[in-house]
């Protein structure tokens, strides 16, 4: 973990950014294609969306304007509620495709684990992943039960689980059965939308090291072998999410990080959601 560029490698092989950009929340057109441009241009090659998110083609046009070579990118993209099912599935893949204007995709992942749906859903993305069409599939907010149900009869097992992952609930359990498994956990909302930056116990560290709180707990992410990808459309926030790779975290100061556990989601339980 030396620089941006730095990366983990997925049990198939594929190499993957340890720090990327989340997108969700941020508007199609303009102010999309910009953020992604601003982060390229800081380093980042790593970038998030979902067919959710509505800005795919955003990303796509900043993809095209910052004129990177493809190859150093790791364009991540996801399959809503709605599209799952085989034919559904792969019909939606080609629509991001098209949307952010690839013709492959890095990683592709299952939102969420709708019962009923994903298994279905999943044989299409490993269709997608024996032609080709993308270099990883994986999923998003899935539990132990889900995972075990999902590689009960799976040619191919998930690469990546993309799940909520902060101080406030920091999992244990489902990583360490991802990581027996082989499987990446990854993090969405790592700041926990910010509600994180007052906690005294963090900001006391964050003194320690000159860092900031989120600089911290984006670190810690790392430490604990957990890719990340905080969102934010401020310039000076991207530079400063990415400036993490010129510190380390002692292991008391971990431990204390990891004592802020307590199992609280702000977002929805993934067996209990309803869309």
């Amino acid at each position: 973990m030396k620089n941006l560029h730095s990366t983990t490698r997925l049990s198939n092989g594929v190499e993957m950014p340890w720090l990327g950009l989340g997108t969700y929340k941020i508007q199609d057109g303009t102010e999309s294609t910009n953020v992604v441009k601003t982060a390229i241009q800081h380093g980042y090659r790593s970038i998030d969306t979902a067919t959710l998110y509505g800005n795919e083609r955003g990303i796509g046009e900043g993809i095209i304007a910052s004129e990177i070579d493809r190859k150093e990118l790791f364009i991540t993209t996801k399959v809503w509620n709605s599209d799952l099912g085989y034919e559904k599935t792969l019909a939606a893949f080609n629509e991001s495709l098209t949307k952010l204007s690839l013709d492959y995709l890095d990683l592709y992942l299952i939102h969420w684990p709708v019962e009923g749906k994903f298994i279905e859903a999943w044989q299409a993305l490993e269709t997608l992943y024996i032609e080709g069409k993308v270099k990883a599939v994986g999923v998003c907010n899935f539990q132990i039960h889900h995972l075990e149900e999902l590689m009960k009869d799976a040619k191919i097992k998930p690469m990546v689980n993309q799940v909520e992952y902060h101080p406030r609930l920091s999992q244990k359990e489902l990583q360490a059965f991802c990581q027996q498994h082989g499987i990446q956990l990854e993090a969405w909302s790592p700041l926990m939308q910010g509600e994180l930056l007052e906690n005294k116990a963090l900001q006391e560290i964050a003194e320690r090291y000159n860092k900031t709180v989120a600089q911290v707990i984006l670190r810690w992410d790392l430490q604990n072998g957990v890719i990340t990808i905080p969102k934010s459309t401020n310039a000076y926030r991207i530079a400063e999410n990415a400036d993490i790779f010129d510190f380390e975290l002692a292991p008391e100061d971990l431990k204390q990080i990891d004592m802020l556990n307590q199992n609280y989601r702000i977002g929805p339980d993934p067996d209990n959601f309803d869309f």
